[in-house]
């Protein structure tokens, strides 16, 4: 078996088995819709389903900060109901972390999913521990890392009961958070990840005979972690390791989930992860002393995990296979259904009412809204990035009147952080209504000698916008646009399989640089900042990989 088993910008798993399917759940931060849900029979082999969050009842993300939005959602069964709880942040600036933690649940994990019920604000990583008497508890940090608090929750009552009680606060490796809760024969067992979700994050463990402490510490402390602090003397294949869940499995094996990110070491000497934090996992057996310990022993991940764990059965296969062939082109739909795949994402909002795979058969039609920094309402629709090397190239038909108006396809961490290969207008929407000059000054030229459309590479860089083409004269028709990454770190943008005079960096492109905690994607997107309603027609989507194994 291969890590990661979920590829690019799949942080925070949980997981659950019930018979014979097991499902994943990950963060998704600011992207819509909210939480990104996985199915396997196999444990190797993940299908993308649709979302627990797809209704604004469920989630409103508008205005809500670059990696803010879903936190870390816990998965659950209690043999009737499967439940979900998840924070929604709203901002995230030094002590004041608004955090509000709220739960849904249904009875078929692929139907609709329930409006929420509002738990409590006191911390994010929320999860629901099913206790042996059925009881539950909602386990939470509290906020400024001040340890871990049990509050029963009655489900009847759709609400916390009791008083919360703080009853861990972790080994002292600092930032104790994502708790997750078993009782495995006389213990109780909380999972806590620690130290940061960079480099010196890990995964600790302690325990007690009662749900409220008090929990000592495994001996170690540590269960898995890449933190380059500890002993070692080769370096990791997987970094940041730690934010973990495990589930015990019908033969009686145990396995270890956690999000881990592929790194790579830039020229500049600093270690970037541009396809963000992403999903593995480890088997784990219980010493004689009943601590879970990595089976293929010491604390460190693994990219190839020699034993077997994976089950006999039928893979998932699907378009959204999360595996990724060496160069093979993925087309993300062929834009003839009624709805797009699971796979595709926008920002804080539905992409629903910004498009159309109706209005031209076999082609995704997008309207126009704010351009990419807006926090609001933005036409994007994009797919997270797998491999560092790839190439993402879109056809498009697009007549745009002004400058203002732009559709062509991205490379994009968030908000803040994008490049744009775009087709616009040749003119602004200001000069017709001006004395003649252009902005800077100059005469306009007649209407016949001005350009139709232009290409231009915009870059927002810690959102402050350039121009990298100032604007290259195109003729009318249907266009090509591709992006490239490499091994090299570099960005290569082409025009009609011409590549521009100009590049980008992925080292601009990361959970560091951008100081976030998402992952490149690469998008289409449509913008009209004038208002009369532009759209674009795109082809399928295009992505190829070259599989790094």
């Amino acid at each position: 078996m291969k890590n990661p088993i979920l590829r690019g910008f799949c942080p925070d798993p949980s997981i659950i088995k019930v018979k014979g399917d097991y499902y994943i759940a990950t963060s998704t931060f600011e992207w819509w819709p909210g939480v990104r849900l996985f199915h396997s029979t196999d444990l190797e082999h993940w299908e993308q389903i649709a979302s627990p969050l797809r209704r604004t009842s469920q989630m409103d993300l508008r205005g809500v900060p670059c990696g803010g939005g879903i936190w870390a959602p816990c998965l659950s069964y209690d043999g009737e109901w499967f439940y979900l709880v998840y924070t929604i942040v709203t901002t995230k600036k030094g002590p004041n972390y608004n955090t509000h933690n709220y739960v849904v649940r249904t009875k078929d994990i692929r139907g609709d999913w329930s409006d929420p019920v509002c738990l409590n604000s006191v911390g994010f990583d929320p999860s629901l521990f099913h206790d042996t008497d059925g009881r539950k508890y909602l386990i939470n940090m509290v906020n400024g890392f001040k340890g871990i608090m049990v509050t029963e929750y009655d489900a009847d009552k759709g609400k916390l009961v009791g008083s919360p009680h703080r009853v861990y606060r972790g080994t002292g490796r600092r930032c104790t958070e994502g708790p997750h809760m078993y009782h495995i024969g006389d213990y109780y067992y909380i999972l806590t990840a620690e130290g940061g979700t960079g480099y010196t994050h890990c995964e600790t463990v302690a325990r007690s005979k009662n749900i409220y402490g008090p929990y000592e510490v495994m001996p170690g402390e540590v269960l898995i972690t890449a933190d380059e602090a500890d002993d070692r003397v080769d370096k990791p294949e997987l970094y940041k390791c730690g934010h973990a869940d495990i589930l015990k499995l019908d033969d009686g094996r145990w396995v270890l989930v956690f999000l881990c990110s592929r790194s790579v070491l830039s020229e500049d000497g600093k270690m970037y992860s541009t396809l963000g934090r992403e999903t593995a996992i480890e088997e784990i057996i219980w010493d004689n002393d009943g601590w879970p310990r990595l089976k293929c022993g010491g604390i460190l991940p693994r990219r190839y995990i020699e034993t077997d764990i994976s089950l006999t059965g039928k893979a998932s296969a699907s378009m959204n296979d999360t595996q990724v062939m060496p160069t093979a082109s993925i087309g993300y739909d062929s834009f003839c259904s009624d709805r797009l795949p699971d796979i595709y994402v926008s920002p804080r909002i539905s992409y629903e009412d910004k498009i159309s795979l109706s209005a031209r058969k076999g082609y995704l039609r997008m309207y126009g809204r704010e351009s990419l920094d807006s926090l609001i309402d933005v036409s994007l629709i994009a797919v997270r990035q797998k491999e560092h090397e790839a190439v993402a190239s879109v056809r498009l038909e697009f007549a745009p009147e002004y400058e203002e108006q732009a559709a062509g396809i991205v490379y994009i961490y968030d908000a803040l952080n994008y490049y744009l290969l775009a087709v616009t207008g040749g003119r602004s929407v200001y000069d017709d209504t001006d004395d003649g000059y252009d902005d800077k000054g100059l005469p306009l030229q007649d209407e016949k000698n001005r350009p139709r459309r232009r290409l231009r590479l915009i870059h927002s860089d810690m959102g402050v916008i350039t121009d990298l083409t100032e604007g290259l004269d195109i003729p009318d028709g249907t266009v090509e646009l591709k992006i490239e990454t490499g091994k090299d770190r570099r960005i290569t943008f082409y025009y009609n399989s011409i590549s521009l005079p100009v590049y980008g960096s992925m080292d601009k492109i990361n959970d560091e640089y951008c100081r976030g905690f998402t992952g490149a994607q690469f998008g289409l997107h449509v913008q009209d900042m004038t208002g009369y309603g532009a759209y674009a027609d795109f082809e399928p989507l295009l992505i190829s990989y070259t599989d790094e194994g």
